[in-house]
């Protein structure tokens, strides 16, 4: 993971999250589900049935498929036409034939860097397709309560005020990847703690040092949203892929729970598709990609809203 999740409730106002539209460029806007709900026949309507229709479509040929895997899992980022072309075993022409279509419905990207056409993924199209299979699907049926195959070499407790140096050290690592928040200067220890609920901020151990955390922050000081919280998890680079941030989310999501939280969200930048993936693991589920919903460094991002509904609560 770049950094582990992307949330950020200063983002946007409360009213903006609370009524999110998504969609690929030259797509229909994504629906939002509620928690457990099923779309009833005849529920999708004519025009975004046509336009999933065309996404779909376009991913029928198995070249155009096996392009968009090609430079989705490229480590660059982005392929020229040319290398493209090898990789794939066709022509420059074919592929390009290939590009232009994915990029009609917004697939991919293609910049011009000198003489050059350099191919990237659409970061919305990674949320957004699968969204558009749950909405054509009637719903997200039985998401996971949280992960299973947690390590048992990674310790979760709650934070301390000893921690706090070293959560703001890795808070900071995802400040830097420019992937993880909105936010661009680092708090401070208490200014950090006072966002967060009480007892919902936890730290992950390995090897007797702290290698992630998490936390809840109240999404508004209304008595109606007393249940709904924001969730934070970052985990250190130098701890990446050894289960901490699963370890993390399995005790933040069981924890709201025995706490009455019934509805956790969070927002991820759609380029961290680790931190998405992840939190899908625990339950959280896609409601829409925000478009342009907020600065950093002074370009606009995406992010995308994801949310859990407790089963309990």
């Amino acid at each position: 993971m770049t950094s582990s999740s992307v949330t950020d409730t200063q983002a946007a106002p409360e009213d903006a999250a609370a009524q999110p539209t998504g969609s690929l460029p030259g797509g229909p806007s994504l629906p939002l589900l509620d928690a457990g709900e099923r779309r009833e026949t005849p529920g999708l309507g004519k025009a975004e049935a046509e336009g999933y229709a065309e996404w779909f479509a376009v991913l029928a040929d198995p070249t155009r498929v096996r392009l968009l895997h090609t430079v989705s899992t490229s480590p660059a980022g982005a392929m020229r036409i040319g290398d493209l072309a090898a990789a794939l075993g066709v022509s420059q022409s074919t592929c390009s034939h290939h590009v232009e279509l994915l990029k009609k419905v917004g697939f991919v990207v293609v910049d011009k860097v000198g003489t050059a056409s350099m191919v990237s993924v659409n970061a919305a199209c990674c949320t957004g397709l699968p969204h558009a299979a749950d909405v054509i699907m009637g719903t997200l049926s039985s998401p996971p309560c949280c992960p299973e195959d947690l390590p048992a070499d990674v310790t979760i407790r709650l934070v301390t005020d000893a921690d706090m140096s070293a959560v703001l050290a890795i808070y900071d690592e995802g400040l830097a990847t420019r992937n993880a928040t909105f936010e661009t200067a680092l708090p401070t220890a208490q200014q950090l703690r006072d966002r967060w609920l009480p007892d919902l901020a936890w730290v992950a151990e390995l090897n007797g040092e702290v290698v992630g955390w998490t936390a809840v922050t109240p999404v508004s000081a209304r008595d109606c949203y007393a249940g709904v919280g924001e969730s934070s998890v970052y985990v250190a680079a130098a701890a990446r892929g050894r289960g901490v941030g699963k370890a993390l989310l399995y005790t933040q999501v069981t924890g709201a729970d025995g706490a009455g939280l019934w509805t956790l969200q969070t927002s991820i930048f759609p380029e961290n598709r680790a931190s998405i993936a992840l939190h899908h693991s625990a339950g959280y589920r896609t409601l829409a990609v925000r478009t342009r919903i907020a600065q950093l460094d002074g370009v606009w991002r995406d992010t995308v809203l994801l949310e859990r509904r407790s089963e309990i609560n």
